[in-house]
């Protein structure tokens, strides 16, 4: 109950936004990206905020985690990302800590434009650096319109090295759908599904984990925003069955 009183609140709240929120370019998705960058000369600001919750193993178990970042489009196809500050608060059985992770890099370059190719494709690279973590991610982004829908494809290959003297590592694998219909230029709705599997020491792999969930968007002049709650449709105890993922953006 206490669950579905929480989903309904934001499903609420969501829904009034757009009322107020009109036409603007902005992201469709949370757990994709599109293929296309920010134009040369313009800049964003972005805040996310992530909820994981549910864990069978521990019903107490929370997190939210947090990202800042500036976003500027160096040329039509190059654009940098800084996130200023990656940290996490976290409830479990044994307490509750907030802690300041990493501060990260982020580049993405547009090869084929999606307005102009058959399939919208770029390179995404990001470097993490904390004191009890470094971490390197790779990513190929494609996106192919069909009319009022969108349909991309993330995959992504990353490596982590945390803990004190980052002498713990694991390397990760996910891919990610998003599919995406306009209903109008403020409103669009979607469906998104990511799909990740762990390797501890770079070699030894753990379980594979799905989650699915809906996505909506929302467009405005000078704000947008997207969420998308993912359930998990594994049987993984020790993760949590719901991923939640809200990110606003303000253009400048």
């Amino acid at each position: 109950m206490k669950r579905a009183l929480v989903l309904l609140a934001l499903a609420v709240s969501t829904t009034l936004l757009t009322a107020t929120l009109a036409q603007a370019g902005a992201r469709r998705f949370a757990w994709n990206y599109e293929s296309t960058t920010t134009p040369q000369g313009l800049a964003e600001y972005e805040q996310w905020v992530t909820w994981k919750t549910d864990e069978q193993n521990d019903h107490t178990y929370d997190r939210l985690e947090f990202r800042h970042e500036f976003e500027y489009g160096l040329t039509d196809r190059l654009q940098v990302g800084l996130y200023l500050a990656d940290w996490r608060y976290t409830r479990t059985a044994a307490g509750s800590d907030t802690q300041l992770r990493t501060t990260s890099v982020e580049v993405i370059y547009n090869l084929a434009h999606p307005a102009t190719s058959a399939v919208g494709a770029a390179l995404y690279g990001e470097v993490a650096l904390g004191q009890e973590k470094f971490a390197v991610e790779a990513k190929l982004l494609l996106e192919k319109p069909l009319g009022r829908m969108l349909l991309v494809g993330n995959t992504v290959f990353e490596g982590e090295w945390e803990d004190t003297d980052w002498v713990e590592n694991v390397a990760k694998f996910a891919q990610t759908l998003g599919l995406n219909l306009e209903l109008s230029p403020r409103l669009m709705l979607g469906l998104e599904g990511v799909y990740e599997v762990e390797f501890a020491d770079m070699s030894d792999a753990g379980p594979s984990l799905l989650h699915l969930g809906p996505s909506l968007a929302v467009r405005a002049p000078s704000v947008w925003l997207v969420t998308s709650p993912l359930f998990q449709l594994t049987d993984e105890d020790s993760e949590p069955d719901l991923l939640w993922r809200t990110l606003v953006g303000f253009p400048f």
